[in-house]
């Protein structure tokens, strides 16, 4: 669903981004490359559709430009058990994470709630839910 991935207007508004910065400055790269959450540098941050990205190297930070749309987290960078669940914006802990269909998908993870081990238990209609309710959050005002 493209809507879940497009970073325009709307989009940007419920983007998971304290103080415009986007994923508490996590490398959205790094999560494709390296199979792991890495830590972005402030000194090597870049601007897209109003957010700060930041990235572990020059390299990660080239690669997001030239192509921002693949990277982008899916809806918003909200946990995605959450999004299914409830369709609730709900924090994350950027380093539980999944990757389905080359896309990034990430997770609450905190107070031994592993909000990823009930994803998977249930993964193909949290999905679904999951899209439903980040097209409608996208509609909200």
């Amino acid at each position: 669903m493209m809507v879940a991935l497009q970073l325009k207007g709307q989009v940007s508004r419920h983007f998971n981004a304290a103080n415009g910065l986007a994923l508490d400055g996590y490398d959205v790269v790094a999560y494709f490359t390296d199979r792991k959450a890495k830590k972005g540098v402030k000194s090597n941050c870049s601007q897209y559709e109003g957010l700060k990205w930041c990235f572990a190297s020059d390299q990660n930070r080239e690669t997001f430009l030239a192509d921002p749309q693949q990277y982008l987290p899916m809806y918003g960078g909200w946990c995605a058990y959450a999004m299914g669940d409830s369709g609730k914006k709900v924090g994350v802990d950027p380093g539980t994470f999944k990757i389905i269909n080359g896309r990034l998908y990430l997770f609450y993870n905190a107070f031994f709630n592993n909000t990823l081990k009930s994803w998977n238990k249930d993964e193909k209609n949290l999905k679904i839910r999951a899209d439903r309710h980040w097209s409608e959050t996208l509609k909200s005002k």
